[in-house]
């Protein structure tokens, strides 16, 4: 009788079900620098879907408004779409500061002046229990003032980038501002939200509160 030998990563592999070479095709060019999401989907937002979260904030007078939070493998990436109205001069200590989040804009329609800058006067800590806090931008600050903050007149078609730990405070809104908000969590502090939770969402009034 012929004998047999196997070797130990053979076997293995027999005992686990699965080829040698199934184990290598989990990586994508191995000798290359490697996906930080390993096998991630890609996520679509329609335009009829954004829209339905501009007329629930007109229909329900609500201000930010969360349409996804996904997880990119290194971080959370959350899909906002934010409506301000008229603003004839900035409430007291309304500026704000997130912590861990970075934000960008884009603004979609209006337009505002927008101060940015570090140096926040009066810093007041935002209740961690609010609940921008927990699911739109995480922990942060809020402010009277930017002290040496530049001004920006923002309209439709502008970006505007602010990463955390920097000032952002609207002292003028000509008639009203809608953009849309991209926000950046390294830390994944804020919790992801589906597809389906969108939908959810959309179908029953919003809850109300900060």
């Amino acid at each position: 009788m012929r004998s047999v030998i196997w070797s130990f990563p053979t076997v293995l592999c027999l005992m686990s079900g699965i080829p040698a070479l199934a184990q290598d095709q989990v990586r994508v060019n191995p000798t290359d620098p490697q996906p930080t999401c390993t096998m991630c989907p890609g996520t679509y937002i329609p335009s009829s879907e954004i829209e339905g979260y501009a007329n629930k904030a007109l229909a329900e007078k609500l201000l930010d408004q969360q349409m996804r939070d996904i997880d990119i493998g290194k971080a959370h990436i959350g899909i906002g779409r934010v409506h301000r109205g008229r603003l004839d001069r900035p409430a007291p200590d309304s500026v704000a500061e997130h912590d861990q989040i970075s934000e960008v804009y884009h603004v979609l329609s209006g337009a505002a002046t927008l101060v940015l800058g570090p140096d926040i006067v009066n810093r007041q800590r935002r209740p961690a229990t609010l609940r921008t806090v927990v699911e739109f931008n995480g922990p942060g600050n809020n402010g009277s003032e930017v002290r040496g903050g530049i001004a920006y007149d923002i309209k439709a078609g502008d970006v505007v980038v602010i990463p955390a730990g920097t000032g952002h405070w609207f002292t003028r809104i000509e008639d009203h501002i809608d953009y849309l908000m991209v926000r950046i969590d390294p830390d994944k502090v804020t919790p992801l939200k589906s597809e389906a939770q969108s939908q959810e969402y959309l179908s029953k009034p919003a809850p109300r509160g900060e």
